[in-house]
């Protein structure tokens, strides 16, 4: 368990707090690429506790503080002109650096106007997400992550609305145990869910790396074979999960304030395109709530529990984990859990992110800020997932070796039958 003032470290993200500094040093997702679109409305939003407006004005991107240091008014209404955003009440014009560029009501030859600096945010366009540096000082690199370096077409971005707290949601990624109970479902042919079913209790290694944490699973299959699941947590807060060779997924838990955030859901896939759409999330509303939630109890179903959903919450994976980690409460009390033996890639995470925390109150860049440009690929979370593997290979270093990736790819049809018939 963690102490209260470890919990609050870690939980507590508004401007000026220990975790808030912490999270600040690296590139977040701000909105999907879809919710301002060119020539679109300026975008209200929340993020790490602060209210700012995102707007898209002749194809650049400003992130400001939401409201005009004129007169407080609300600069989510305002006009897109010349490049910038102008504040409807009196028509202040700022750039997407938040220089002040025009005030009307001023007296010709005022300078008024070069001394007004409006709190602005650098931000960058990727993969469908944009992503914002709220810290302090120069911005980082933005790591060279294959997952927002794929080309259009081989990549889905999504994003679904959190009741809680973000670490919440981050802890339920780097969990391997509750695939046995959480998503157990009775699906024909699906050999994963096989393997989970059967081996409950799996055998659980964590690893610490430049990135953050790397997580192995490993279900003993019979005497030949090993089922291995490789989870990585990645600074400051999202994880990469359930891939294989051609390619992962991404979690991103972006907070809004300290009691709810967004899940951001990124898949990609190397060689083989990607159906449009929501990747993972249906029954998403416009405005990325769920229809199934905690107001109507996730619609679950009592009597699927019986025949093929362990849950009883169907087959969508976010909206198990949702009622899942929602259910904690906004923010979990962590002084009152009782961790066990399958809790230990949980325990290894919080403890590299309290490091961090101390890092940033110390002065210094927490793990994974870049600022060496040779620097921005030297990491390795590009690990291929759920697979099953011979007993006498090396379950720590398979995913490096493209021929054996080959190899297992060539027989896995074959060996997913006798698994499944076992």
């Amino acid at each position: 368990m963690l102490t209260r003032e470890e919990n609050d470290a870690l939980t507590r993200t508004g401007p000026g707090t220990p975790g808030g500094d912490f999270l600040r040093r690296y590139w977040q997702p701000v909105a999907l690429s879809e919710e301002l679109p060119d020539g679109g409305a300026p975008l209200p939003i929340r993020l790490l506790g602060e209210d700012l407006v995102l707007f898209r004005s002749e194809g650049r991107i400003g992130l400001l503080a939401l409201h005009c240091p004129h007169r407080g008014a609300d600069l989510s209404y305002g006009r897109l002109e010349d490049g910038g955003l102008r504040c409807i009440y009196h028509g202040w014009l700022f750039d997407v650096g938040g220089r002040c560029l025009d005030q009307p009501g001023e007296p010709a030859g005022s300078t008024f106007f070069e001394r007004i600096r409006h709190r602005a945010y650098p931000c960058v366009e990727k993969a469908g997400i944009i992503l914002a540096y709220l810290g302090p000082g120069e911005a980082p690199i933005l790591p060279a992550y294959e997952f927002l370096n794929a080309p259009d077409g081989f990549y889905t971005s999504s994003k679904v609305f959190q009741d809680c707290n973000y670490l919440q949601g981050n802890e339920g990624n780097v969990d391997p145990q509750h695939l046995s109970f959480l998503h157990r479902l009775s699906v024909p042919g699906d050999v994963n869910q096989t393997l989970n079913r059967r081996v409950t209790a799996p055998y659980i290694e964590t690893e610490d790396t430049n990135f953050g944490v790397r997580i192995y699973a490993v279900r003993r299959v019979d005497d030949e074979r090993t089922y291995v699941r490789v989870t990585n947590f990645v600074f400051p807060n999202f994880s990469a999960v359930a891939g294989d060779s051609e390619g992962y997924s991404v979690n991103w838990h972006v907070p809004i304030d300290d009691t709810h955030h967004w899940r951001y859901g990124i898949r990609f896939n190397r060689g083989t395109p990607l159906a449009r759409g929501r990747w993972g999330q249906t029954e998403v509303d416009d405005t990325y709530h769920m229809m199934r939630n905690r107001a109507n109890r996730y619609l679950q179903d009592r009597e699927s529990m019986k025949t093929w959903a362990f849950s009883g919450l169907g087959k969508n994976f976010v909206l198990h984990d949702t009622c899942a980690t929602e259910g904690e409460g906004p923010i979990f009390d962590r002084t009152q859990e009782h961790l066990g033996y399958t809790d230990q890639a949980i325990i290894a995470m919080r403890r590299r992110m309290l490091a961090a925390v101390r890092d940033v109150e110390e002065g210094r860049d927490p793990p994974h800020v870049i600022r060496d440009p040779a620097a921005a690929a030297d990491f390795d979370i590009f690990v291929r997932n759920d697979v099953v593997l011979p007993s006498s290979l090396d379950w720590h270093n398979y995913w490096r070796d493209e021929s054996t990736l080959r190899a297992l790819a060539s027989t896995r049809e074959g060996k997913s039958s006798a698994i499944v018939g076992a």
